[in-house]
């Protein structure tokens, strides 16, 4: 295997069989699909981070770090004998030809909208058999609670299982909020904890029907809140005081005054 190959995924699948040799590296010689894990969530993260600061070479940069874990899972499960780097790049090959009928087939779909209901019809009957798969089937169990909600929102709403207006999705999220306030009249936990959840699903299927996405909208909150706590720890420390020293009352008056500035 020659890792000075002209063919650059090449290369790169001639180094990760070399690093995965008896005489290759002992750290990559040890890892598995188990413990490597943690390095995907990282990279995937990474990724994400780097779209989202607009520096172009930095994203070319974490896309290669995030395609190494799939070179590195797929050689040890070439090593398992189950599957190769080609059978990962032909299975999805195969699975955008057969997803997009409307540009590889026959079938008509003139908007986004259409594709992504031919989309779910099509991912239905794929793993299902003879049994139509469910609309809600598939979803990554560790994906992040507010993402796999609002994902599981648009599947069913693209099947027609949405909401006929705005107002209705507010009047639901103002009534689950009084089912909250009800459980804490009544001392009952368990009940609290269910009707939490059932405010924080309908939050994020308001945020979701205007459009917005609630991973982002409350990575944006968290930002502002700690832009806004780190200022109000500023003006403290400036007049010789620490947040736990201060009476609520003139935490209050400080973090109000830190809005006001944001304001001018």
């Amino acid at each position: 295997m020659s890792i000075n190959s002209t063919n650059p995924v090449e290369r790169l699948l001639n180094i990760m069989r070399r690093l995965r040799a008896p005489d290759g590296c002992p750290w990559d010689r040890e890892q598995t699909i188990e413990s490597l894990r943690s390095n995907l969530v990282e990279e995937t993260y990474e990724t994400i981070d780097a779209m989202d600061s607009g520096d172009r070479s930095l994203l070319c940069e974490e896309l290669g770090d995030l395609l190494l874990q799939i070179v590195f899972q797929a050689q040890i499960c070439d090593e398992e004998g189950a599957f190769n780097f080609n059978d990962v790049v032909t299975g999805i090959g195969d699975k955008l030809v057969r997803r997009h009928p409307h540009v590889f087939g026959t079938v008509q779909a003139d908007t986004s909208g259409e594709v992504l209901k031919n989309w779910e019809v099509i991912k239905k009957t794929e793993k299902g058999g003879d049994t139509p798969r469910s609309l809600v089937a598939g979803i990554p169990r560790h994906l992040p609670a507010l993402m796999k909600a609002a994902l599981a929102q648009k599947r069913v709403a693209r099947a027609g299982f949405e909401w006929d207006g705005v107002a209705d999705v507010a009047a639901k999220l103002e009534e689950e909020l009084a089912e909250v306030k009800a459980a804490l009249a009544a001392g009952n936990p368990a009940a609290l904890k269910e009707e939490l959840g059932d405010l924080i699903f309908s939050a994020v299927n308001l945020v979701r029907y205007l459009g917005f996405d609630a991973e982002e909208v409350l990575n944006e909150n968290i930002a502002k809140f700690m832009r806004r706590f780190q200022a109000l720890e500023a003006r403290l420390n400036a007049a010789g005081k620490k947040p736990e020293e201060c009476a609520p009352a003139e935490l209050d008056a400080v973090w109000n005054a830190v809005k006001e500035s944001e304001k001018s």
